[in-house]
Parts: structure tokens; C-alpha cells; sequence
């Protein structure tokens, strides 16, 4: 298996706004892609999950280059 990519646990800002709570990584059974755990701070607050590579991609926003999630310090 491969080593453990780095994504710290934390509160984090959706590019649309919305702040989030990582918490933990995991790897998906049959793939093993890793995946990143998840919780808005809002609504709910229910457990999600998303592809690690999706959660520390870069997008388009308004005629701009930003990052999907990025920490809140």
C-alpha cells in the first residue's frame, strides 16, 4: 500500500463559501483510492465523502483558477 497523502484535519472553505470539517482520510475498499471524510458546518452537519484528488482540485470560478476547499486558519 502506498504511503498516506497529507490532507490535515481541520475546518476548510468551500470555494462557493460553506466551511467544512475534515476528518480523516480513508481508502476505498475496491479501488483504494483515498477519499477525504467529511461534515458541513451547516444544515445537518451529516457525514460525506469525496475523492481525495476532487477535495485538492483546482476549479473554475467565475473566469478564475481557485482551489476547491482550501484550510481555514
Amino acid at each position: 500500500m502506498n504511503n498516506t497523502p497529507e490532507l490535515r484535519p481541520g475546518r476548510y472553505r468551500h470555494f462557493k463559501g460553506g466551511e467544512y470539517q475534515v476528518i480523516d482520510l480513508a481508502r476505498h475498499s475496491e479501488t483504494e483510492e483515498w477519499m477525504v471524510l467529511y461534515r458541513p458546518l451547516y444544515g445537518e452537519q451529516q457525514l460525506w465523502v469525496r475523492p481525495l484528488a476532487m477535495f485538492t482540485e483546482k476549479v473554475s470560478h467565475q473566469n478564475k483558477t481557485v482551489a476547491r476547499f482550501t484550510p481555514v486558519e
